[in-house]
């Protein structure tokens, strides 16, 4: 079939879109409507963490497909509870609230501390709302994750904002203190900025903001939507600085692929009330029969391990790269990394790498001046061994 004859134009225009439509998906591999085949280093943007069609994923669905797909949030079912209780027991959280998208888990997150702000008021006896975040960061694109996001020009799409987000400087500690007040309630950040350019914060940053947040009596938020579930080679991205925060949230990863995302938080600040948060989808079965099957691959002995030794091979391979090419460097944890160009290339690298043949390659540029990889945690050396040989091809023939 070819291109011309979908009707793509039925569908509404949010983004530049190439002209091939993706039919087929194996672990790394994608297979457009003519058959060519691409080596795929988006994964959705994190979310395929297995890979394409993950056989445990196949199982899930059709398994609990055939028993109960959703009773309503109103009832209790087993995949919900079992997965919580997962969730639970391998971080240092004590209650999960299940939602759709990073967005909602972020906008859940928001929620919670606010009514928590509600119920421990400052000395004024007035009600604390404000939630500090940082430049360049990323939470979503509802109204008030935009609203919390650094990103640039996101601050007028949908003026006005929704107010009380006030916005810091990652690894910078004096700008974080210099924006608490009376009316803070919170910090929330992302243990790696990764639409902002793969930006990791410091272990010396978190330990020092969880420090502060103690001593002022403000929540710590980590926005895990993209770093959880091992993207980062611990299950959760806080991990790696040792810190323990008082709301996490989960996205993309959690679902391997599915609509699945969570809200964690400490039995201290779990003040949610009845008909204070909900959702139609939320924790549903089938969903969350996934995320089970997810967890249980990843927590599977030795597997975190070959994430942190992948994680390492590839940012070895980032940076013979960089010397080859002159290039400006590499960054990153785990699985998610950045190669830094050193100039604007980063758009023509995406095109050129897509249209190679016989195989393409799909790469993403977050920004103009990098390169960001976000693989399936079970990427094999041989797959990032090509991507490397391919991309290297590319830059070769950027040169000319």
């Amino acid at each position: 079939m070819e291109f011309s004859q979908y009707p793509v134009n039925s569908l509404l225009y949010i983004t530049n879109r190439p002209e091939l439509v993706f039919t087929e998906g194996d672990g790394m591999w994608l297979t457009d409507h003519k058959g060519k085949r691409y080596l795929d280093y988006l994964q959705g943007w994190a979310v395929n963490c297995l890979g394409h069609s993950p056989l445990c994923i196949q199982d899930a669905l059709s398994t609990q497909a055939k028993k109960l797909i959703n009773p309503s949030p109103a009832f209790y079912n087993e995949p919900s509870i079992a997965l919580a209780a997962l969730l639970t027991a391998n971080s240092c959280f004590d209650r999960v609230f299940f939602a759709n998208s990073g967005a909602e888990a972020n906008e859940s997150a928001v929620k919670l501390a606010r009514k928590w702000g509600k119920l421990n008021k400052n000395a004024a006896g007035e009600n604390r709302y404000e939630i500090i975040t940082f430049d360049h960061s990323f939470h979503g694109r509802t109204l008030a994750t935009m609203s919390a996001s650094g990103k640039a020009g996101w601050d007028t799409i949908y003026a006005p904002q929704v107010p009380g987000f006030f916005k810091a400087t990652l690894n910078d500690i004096d700008s974080v203190k210099q924006l608490i007040t009376d009316k803070t309630i919170a910090v929330m950040l992302e243990p790696v900025q990764g639409e902002g350019g793969v930006i990791p914060a410091t272990r010396e940053f978190m330990q020092a903001l969880r420090a502060l947040t103690k001593e002022r009596g403000v929540l710590l938020i980590v926005d895990e939507v993209q770093t959880g579930m091992g993207r980062t080679g611990e299950l959760f991205g806080y991990q790696l600085s040792g810190v323990t925060p008082d709301i996490m949230t989960l996205g993309k990863g959690i679902g391997g692929g599915v609509p699945l995302a969570a809200m964690l938080c400490r039995e201290e600040v779990a003040c949610f009330e009845p008909g204070d948060q909900g959702g139609t989808y939320n924790g549903n079965p089938l969903m969350t029969a996934v995320g089970n099957a997810v967890a249980q691959a990843l927590l599977a002995p030795g597997f975190l391990q070959s994430v942190k030794d992948k994680g390492a091979y590839l940012s070895a391979a980032l940076l013979k790269l960089t010397e080859k090419h002159g290039l400006a460097g590499e960054r990153g944890d785990g699985l998610l990394r950045a190669l830094k160009l050193g100039s604007d290339i980063g758009p023509q690298i995406v095109e050129k790498a897509r249209d190679l043949e016989p195989v393409g390659l799909l790469l993403n540029s977050p920004r103009p001046d990098l390169l960001r990889f976000m693989p399936a945690l079970n990427v094999t050396y041989e797959e990032l061994d090509q991507m490397i040989e391919m991309l290297s091809g590319v830059l070769s023939e950027l040169k000319r």
